[in-house]
């Protein structure tokens, strides 16, 4: 409770920090005596309910502790002593407004997030005790994907005709603490687009415009993908060809006698790549984001006439097929066995050589996959990684085991995840993924071992437990976990759109990293996961995680205002729609009877249609199979749908 006091008189200093709670001090003679209880549970998802028998409070935030300015939040306490006040650090950062309480005495209360940057609820009971909870007020999650995407192409914008490492036009790592993009590291990859931390900028550009499509960005994304990724980081002829060298930059006086090399750095480390350590194609983790950009601009091309003009969408779809191909037939690729961040990309790009009919890539490909399956089955725990112990491979191989069939090494795969990714009322905790060394990899210079804050894990891992919870629409704890980590990367945007790569937990430093680095796996997990998720639970109600909820007589309404708007959700129906073109506005769930209506936004000049797809990952008991109640054609396993000049609804029925 001292620490919760500290920190709300301490005086705030702005751009997202606070001055550490001042201690207070012993005088000579002086003595203090704490006590810690600690208490045991059943297992982790058995927290919050041990808390509560032992007496003490709990807190439950939805859709987290992440608050973006257009969401009603929600915040469920549980205590048996009234709250006697609710103060926000700094003032007016949020506002809380009580609500009816629950049949369970869950006090309820609806929070809006007025301010950007981080804020504190001190919430203080009428017998002393005192509950601190940390969130992060961003603004909507649409418009920080939009900032995101306006920084990458300006300030990140990298143009240099005469650069002798052949890496202009293109999106690069940024240095926000000088704010300039970084030319030279003595980490090769960092400034060579390579690895996570060098190819994180142009990731995080790719599904950027794969989620949220701006023509005049795109124009760029097309001009680095000729000028610079095919041919020049991705091998375009010979032996190699489509094989990923490991870093355009290199440190080789040698090779490059004239080139300016900056004395300052160290160039002394394993990390200073020559010429010929550069060029080299056998680390597996450069692949899947080469194929991303890929898929991202066939995704583009195919469903959004007019934004995409280099190339037409077979194009990108066989050199994001080629790209994979190549890294599954070529053995001597270091960690190709194991499980790959953004891996996840290598599903989608399987359903989509079937969507396209591309019998043979597809049939190769999914027999690639089928033998990394079955190499993970033999394994009593096949989550392994290029370090000793990592969170990094899970995401791949839930999807790829899940796949296949292997449920029961799926189900070892997430109950990992869920032993390092806690539900926690804060907003860097809640939904991370223990991630603790990339500061030095992939981060600004002079990282240390410390707890990173919304690496990419988050984004990453969120992708296997939102799934999981899509096959169990009653198991509300993976929703907030999942929800937690897919919400960490727009954390990492600052309000000019600049995304560093992780937060540095130590109480010394509490600040976002000044690199972009490997951010960009992180937001691949944003645009994976973001939807509206819309759940009707035993304590807390009709609730959306990524939406706003009214209900009006037997009509569930909810607005989406997710990231990218195009998935939607609705737990208790088992349904999950998605849009490979277009956006939904909102959804309306019949309580009493199955209906569920939904409406798309009006056309525009690129997205003159929708392109709907209805699934249902479960069987929900007395629920049918959905279908829309209007004829319109399916074509490569979606409905197209005209849009017109205002909100088109749709109805489904069962």
């Amino acid at each position: 409770m001292v620490h919760s006091q500290a920190y709300a008189e301490n005086e705030w200093k702005g751009k997202d920090e606070w001055n550490p709670p001042t201690m207070a001090t012993l005088a000579p003679n002086e003595s203090r005596k704490y006590g810690v209880e600690l208490l045991v549970t059943p297992e982790i998802r058995d927290i919050e309910r041990t808390l509560v028998q032992a007496g003490r409070p709990v807190a439950v935030g939805i859709p987290g502790y992440i608050v973006p300015m257009d969401i009603n939040a929600k915040l469920f306490l549980k205590y048996p002593r009234k709250v006697a006040s609710i103060q926000s650090v700094p003032a007016g950062a949020i506002i809380a407004t009580e609500g009816s309480s629950t049949k369970e005495g869950w006090k309820s209360y609806t929070l809006n997030g007025k301010t950007w940057g981080r804020a504190r609820l001190v919430i203080r009971y009428d017998d002393g005790v005192a509950q601190s909870l940390s969130y992060d007020v961003i603004k909507s999650a649409a418009q920080a994907v939009g900032d995101l995407g306006n920084f990458l192409f300006t300030k990140q914008w990298y143009v240099n005709p005469g650069d002798p490492f052949h890496r202009s036009p293109s999106v690069m790592t940024y240095d926000r603490a000088n704010n300039r993009i970084v030319t030279q590291d003595a980490r090769a990859w960092i400034a060579g687009l390579g690895d996570e931390g060098g190819s994180g900028s142009w990731l995080a550009a790719a599904m950027k415009e794969f989620g949220q499509p701006n023509k005049d960005e795109i124009a760029k994304f097309e001009q680095f993908i000729d000028g610079v990724l095919w041919g020049g980081l991705q091998y375009s002829e010979g032996a190699r060809q489509y094989g990923v060298r490991k870093s355009l930059f290199y440190h080789d006086p040698a090779a490059l006698p004239d080139f300016p090399y900056d004395a300052n750095i160290n160039w002394g480390s394993w990390t200073s790549w020559n010429k010929a350590a550069a060029e080299a194609v056998n680390r597996a983790y450069n692949y899947p984001h080469v194929v991303a950009a890929y898929w991202a601009m066939y995704r583009i091309a195919r469903n959004h006439p007019g934004m995409v003009t280099h190339h037409d969408w077979n194009w990108y779809l066989d050199h994001a097929f080629q790209t994979a191909n190549y890294l599954g037939t070529h053995n001597n690729i270091g960690n190709s066995r194991d499980g790959l961040m953004d891996g996840t990309v290598f599903l989608m790009l399987l359903d989509d050589l079937k969507h396209e009919k591309w019998v043979s890539q597809a049939a190769a490909l999914e027999g690639q996959l089928k033998v990394h399956s079955d190499e993970w089955s033999r394994r009593a725990l096949p989550f392994g990684s290029e370090m000793a112990w990592d969170s990094t491979g899970q995401e791949e191989i839930y999807g790829v085991t899940k796949y296949f069939g292997a449920d029961d090494k799926a189900q070892i795969t997430l109950d990992s995840i869920l032993g390092y990714m806690p539900s926690i009322p804060h907003w860097g905790y809640n939904g991370n993924a223990r991630r603790f060394w990339d500061f030095f990899y992939g981060a600004a210079p002079g990282g240390t071992s410390e707890r990173q804050l919304h690496h990419y894990g988050s984004g990453l891992n969120a992708i296997p437990v939102l799934s999981a919870f899509r096959s169990n629409p009653n198991d509300l704890y993976l929703l907030r976990v999942g929800y937690g980590g897919a919400m960490g990367g727009l954390s990492n945007i600052d309000r000019e759109g600049f995304a560093g790569t992780a937060f540095h937990s130590f109480p010394q430093n509490m600040r976002w990293d000044t690199y972009s680095g490997d951010y960009g796996p992180n937001f691949f997990g944003v645009a994976a996961n973001a939807g509206t998720y819309v759940v009707n639970t035993p304590e807390f109600g009709w609730q959306a995680f990524g939406g706003n909820v009214k209900v009006e007589r037997d009509w569930v309404k909810v607005s989406t205002l997710d990231a990218l708007r195009a998935r939607v959700y609705v737990a208790p129906r088992g349904l999950w729609l998605t849009l490979d073109a277009g956006t939904f506005e909102s959804v309306e769930i019949n309580s009493r009877t199955t209906a569920v209506r939904v409406a798309l936004s009006p056309a525009n000049s690129s997205t003159p249609q929708a392109r709907l797809r209805i699934e249902q990952p479960t069987k929900v008991d007395g629920i049918g199979t959905y279908h829309i109640r209007e004829n319109f054609p399916n074509e490569r396993d979606a409905f197209t749908i005209p849009l017109q000049s205002k909100t088109r609804w749709i109805e489904l029925i069962d």
